[in-house]
């Protein structure tokens, strides 16, 4: 899984004209992708790393600061653009993998104690956000123990 964290002012997704999941006040905007090979283990690394990682003020993370996440599923994440003019997407995950992969992510978000707000599965979505820094970092289960 990889996961591309900015840390917002404010952040939100719209859906048909409705905003579907918000930050109710400054947290985190975690767009978030599977692929073929990504397990509920790999979601459970990349939610250790994010709820722990230092990135908000004063060198806090999510968890001390219970910061809300706002969780949008992107499968562009695996896009692959090494060749042509057109990205393959032939290493993102399918829905049926990966909507089920991606709602264990949010769950065990929430189950670490944080607030989580999300997209829209397979929707087209609007996000928009305030970036605070900006400060952006990802995180690739693949390269975690």
């Amino acid at each position: 899984m990889r996961a591309v964290v900015t840390r917002c002012s404010s952040a939100s997704v719209e859906v048909e004209g409705k905003i579907v999941g918000q930050l109710p006040r400054p947290g985190l905007l975690v767009l978030v992708g599977a692929t073929h090979t990504d397990t509920e283990a790999d979601a459970a690394k990349i939610v250790r790393k994010l709820a722990g990682l230092r990135i908000l003020e004063d060198e806090r993370s999510a968890l001390d600061l219970d910061a809300p996440v706002l969780v949008v599923s992107q499968f562009t994440l695996y896009g692959d653009v090494r060749k042509g003019r057109r990205p393959s997407w032939s290493q993102a995950s399918g829905r049926e993998h990966s909507e089920p992969l991606i709602e264990h992510f949010c769950e065990l978000l929430r189950e670490a104690g944080l607030h989580v707000e999300t997209g829209q599965f397979g929707a087209m979505m609007r996000v928009s956000s305030v970036n605070d820094g900006p400060f952006t970092v990802l995180i690739d289960s693949a390269d975690l123990a």
